[in-house]
């Protein structure tokens, strides 16, 4: 007599709610990370700090927090994924409060020079080092709440919480920024506070896994299946952080904004972008469903040319549609390269080839901000001309795989 095979079920199950709430926190995440680049790259300049300085700042921070994840990754499996989230997300508010107190001294002339300077800077240095470890504990916590049939789903749901919150991040900047140019990130802080609470007292406790429980292996970074991967999304996103730095200088500049003026344009910019990614994402990816490897060029061709096309537009209207077409094209653009990659592996191993892509972004913020500072300070418009030029050498690139994929076939 044949017996049926076993049913797997999740090492630690949460229900929807639950998960809603792991959600959510990513959600606060990306807020936190787009205000950033919305009030405090302009904000920091305004105190006195040049093009180079402002990125320094922000670079150390995110090659620590970068350098951080696989550490803070051991400390979730060792003291278990809901205290690693809650003390991640308390930390994530605690540094970014301590860094709104030391940028609005720097403001209000309290202080000034190399002591600034380096307030600001030991002030960052605690949240990358503090502050990275809710993406990988959430992970985790979502790799043992699902099953190999629904892990791709689970852990996509966090992509798209991040997503989400880079929307609602830009938004609330702007709305915000009438009360004060500091008030967005109060709002950023309190949300990240709120998130480790409902993480304390909605999430159980983690219990160790047996021994016998399958886990994914986890893939070396050199495997070459994943390796180009990683590589082009690294790439992608180094293009993405050059722009994202000196974005806030640029309208500044441009439209000879005052403080709270600049977060404001600034604000609604990265708006027009985050909100045609949400709408092409679910108004066009989730229907359709298109193939990714043809999607993956278009997208990165619009990219070039939103980019290219800030260079020639005057009118704030006309960068506004700009970054409507940027945001159109990165929606097409992320979803597509992250599956194509996943999609290099086996099935079993798509959840630990989604983790190890997940490490492209931070890695590419350790250099995109430096290089577009030092850009910005020789031609404010080069920033954006090199980010098209890579975006568009990356829509040849996917475009001639494609072309060879289909000769092959």
């Amino acid at each position: 007599m044949q017996t049926e095979p076993a049913k797997e079920t999740p090492l630690l199950p949460l229900t929807t709610m639950q998960k809603g709430i792991v959600g959510l926190s990513n959600l606060s995440m990306g807020v936190g990370m787009t205000i950033n680049f919305v009030v405090v790259t302009p904000l920091a300049r305004s105190a006195g700090l040049s093009e180079v300085q402002v990125a320094c700042i922000m670079v150390i921070s995110s090659a620590i927090y970068a350098l951080m994840i696989p550490k803070w990754g051991e400390w979730a499996n060792r003291f278990g994924r809901k205290r690693v989230m809650v003390f991640s997300l308390f930390a994530m508010g605690g540094t970014n409060m301590a860094f709104l107190f030391a940028l609005d001294a720097a403001l209000t002339g309290v202080l000034t020079g190399t002591s600034m300077l380096f307030t600001l800077m030991f002030v960052r240095i605690w949240f990358g080092l503090l502050a990275p470890g809710l993406q990988p504990a959430s992970m985790a916590a979502l790799t043992d709440a699902t099953t190999s049939k629904d892990r791709a789903a689970g852990l996509g749901m966090l992509g798209a919480a991040m997503s989400v919150g880079s929307v609602i991040g830009p938004a609330g900047a702007a709305i915000l920024a009438p009360f004060g140019a500091l008030t967005p990130l109060w709002g950023s802080i309190l949300l990240s506070i709120a998130c480790s609470m409902l993480i304390g007292f909605a999430l159980p406790a983690t219990r160790k896994a047996q021994r016998s429980s399958s886990r994914p292996k986890p893939i070396a970074m050199r495997d070459p299946r994943v390796l180009p991967h990683f590589t082009f999304l690294f790439i992608y996103f180094i293009g993405v952080a050059i722009i994202q730095q000196t974005l806030g200088w640029f309208i500044e500049d441009r439209y000879a904004l005052a403080e709270d003026q600049t977060v404001l344009f600034t604000g609604t910019a990265f708006a027009c972008l985050a909100s045609m990614m949400v709408i092409v994402q679910f108004g066009y990816i989730q229907p359709q469903k298109p193939d990714p490897r043809k999607s993956l060029p278009i997208g990165l061709g619009l990219i070039a040319i939103g980019y290219f096309a800030v260079t020639l537009v005057t009118p704030f209207w006309g960068l506004c549609l700009a970054f409507l077409i940027i945001g159109g094209g990165a929606a097409l653009t992320v979803p597509s390269a992250n599956a194509i990659g996943s999609l290099a592996v086996a099935r079993h191993e798509q959840a630990s080839a989604a983790a190890l892509l997940a490490a492209a972004p931070p890695a590419a913020f350790i250099f995109g901000p430096l290089i577009g500072a030092f850009l910005y300070q020789a031609s404010m418009q080069l920033p954006f001309l090199l980010s098209s030029v890579v975006m568009a050498v990356l829509a040849a690139y996917a475009f001639s795989r494609i072309d060879r994929e289909i000769k092959a076939g």
